[in-house]
């Protein structure tokens, strides 16, 4: 999935002549602490609404504010693990998309995102997240899905996470079943070592929460 497939349809740039108080209410409007700024339709940096805040006055425009704003932006034509990598990165609620020309094409929201992260990993389906923990080396898909499998179920997901400053990964698996009491049982026979289970019925607040781990991993 491409970084031009996912820009958001809602989300406008500000020019360089923009106030710093239009600044402000536009991402009031549009729920975001970040926006691009534009001068003559070039990319010229994001604005923060930290860095709007620390400003004695928000009269005067964007151009007079800031002599110099940071750049972060992805390419059209990068992966979704790389838009996430920028997120995560620079703490962003929005990340600006540029053609390989640098001509701004808009932006990837933040919320967006994680809609987009949540429809992908089948996050509507009935079924359980099961946490197993293991050394990297003895990281085997196929082994893990044939315990799975052979408990006639099916993985419907896997997400890996490196634990810092180790060796050993996290496996996370969405599994098309919500019962996994015989799936762990099994893991256990082959000394897997079992962190956690979920069922995978959450609110927006707890999908909030496990991608801001995810981007707190991503960020390491």
């Amino acid at each position: 999935m491409r970084a031009d497939s996912i820009l958001s349809e809602h989300i406008p740039p500000l020019l360089h002549s923009d106030t710093g108080e239009k600044a402000l209410y536009w991402m009031d409007e549009f729920q975001v602490n970040h926006l691009p700024v534009l001068k003559h339709g070039n990319f010229v940096g994001l604005v923060s609404e930290s860095e709007l805040l620390d400003q004695s006055s928000l009269e005067p425009s964007l151009d007079t504010l800031f002599q110099h704003l940071p750049r972060p932006f992805a390419f059209n034509d990068a992966h979704l693990f790389d838009v996430l990598r920028h997120f995560a990165r620079f703490n962003l609620t929005v990340l600006p998309v540029l053609n390989r020309q640098e001509q701004f094409l808009g932006v990837i929201s933040s919320q967006e995102l994680i809609q987009l992260l949540a429809q992908n990993v089948g996050h509507e389906a009935t079924g359980a997240i099961l946490v197993l923990e293991m050394n990297t080396n003895d990281y085997t898909l196929a082994q893990i899905a044939q315990i799975v499998e052979s408990n006639q179920a099916k993985i419907l997901n896997v997400f890996i996470l490196e634990i810092p400053d180790s060796n050993k990964i996290q496996v996370n698996l969405r599994i098309n079943q919500q019962n996994l009491n015989a799936i762990i049982r099994t893991f256990e026979r082959y000394d897997y070592q079992v962190r956690a289970s979920f069922n995978t019925a959450q609110e927006p607040n707890e999908l909030q929460e496990r991608y801001n781990e995810l981007m707190h991993y991503l960020s390491m």
